[in-house]
């Protein structure tokens, strides 16, 4: 008989849930979280950085609520990529054009590993805080005081006080030249897996479906993952079997060339380091 997780660790997390695309807080507070974009600032001319600088601080000063600015890097992930590129080797039948991908994929592989190439990612978060609903400072995630407000009322609070914020922060935005958007429900859900467990292996990602999340956010390390479940068929239901496909056509000789040419092409970018 397995031992059942006891998901201790989370106890300690200030998360409580994630719904209608906020997170909400075990101190009866709450949070909205904007992705947004980048700007090579190097790149841009002395002029352009000057009017770059006056248009964020005229963002800045335009502020009446507090924002929290979250930067991430990590190792950039080419895990599907590679492995698309593996697949289209194994469909190629053209024994030259099969070896110009092999030599291709290596050459990524070989590239990412060596100069550890960053994927950075950038994050703005607008708190609420439970000061808002009336709950004084003696309300927190070590508190024993239970929060005197259900979920759907903190929900609507922090509606009515986050999603003007986030409109005023979205135009401000548009003005320096970046772009924003608001995480969704499984997108914030991917983003604090991904936070709070660190050594999952590359390629390897949480579901898009919130009924897949059936697991702690927080696992104990070590502990046995459950049994799949097995979906019965009702009877009498006939079990739809999987039409038959019909076989690639072989690739033309002007196709052939073509892609030739471009894997010559990227090759040459990549060497050239314009990727």
């Amino acid at each position: 008989m397995s031992t059942p997780i006891r998901a201790s660790t989370q106890e300690h997390l200030d998360i409580d849930d994630v719904r209608d695309h906020l997170v909400l807080l075990k101190d009866g507070g709450a949070a909205l979280v904007l992705q947004t974009t980048a700007v090579n600032f190097g790149l841009l001319s002395e002029t352009e950085q000057d009017a770059m600088m006056v248009a964020f601080a005229a963002t800045l000063n335009s502020l009446s609520f507090p924002i929290q600015i979250v930067i991430r890097s990590k190792k950039y992930d080419i895990t599907t990529y590679i492995e698309r590129l593996r697949q289209a080797e194994l469909r190629q039948q053209n024994p030259k054009f099969r070896n110009q991908m092999t030599h291709y994929r290596a050459f990524v592989e070989s590239t990412i590993q060596e100069n550890n190439v960053l994927d950075k990612r950038f994050y703005i978060v607008i708190p609420f805080s439970p000061i808002e609903l009336g709950l004084g400072s003696t309300f927190g995630i070590f508190s024993s005081r239970k929060i005197p407000y259900s979920k759907t009322y903190i929900l609507e609070k922090a509606k009515t006080a986050l999603f003007p914020r986030r409109d005023h922060l979205l135009r401000q935005l548009g003005r320096v030249g970046l772009k924003g958007t608001q995480l969704s429900t499984e997108q914030l859900i991917s983003l604090y897996h991904d936070i709070y467990n660190p050594d999952t292996p590359r390629g390897q990602h949480v579901g898009t479906q919130i009924d897949s999340f059936t697991a702690p956010l927080v696992q104990r390390s070590g502990a046995e993952p459950p049994p799949p479940v097995k979906e019965e068929v009702p009877v009498g239901q006939p079990i739809i079997q999987p039409q038959p496909t019909k076989p690639a056509m072989p690739p033309t000789p002007d196709a052939i060339r073509h892609t030739l040419t471009q894997l010559d092409s990227a090759i040459q970018r990549l060497r050239g380091g314009n990727i």
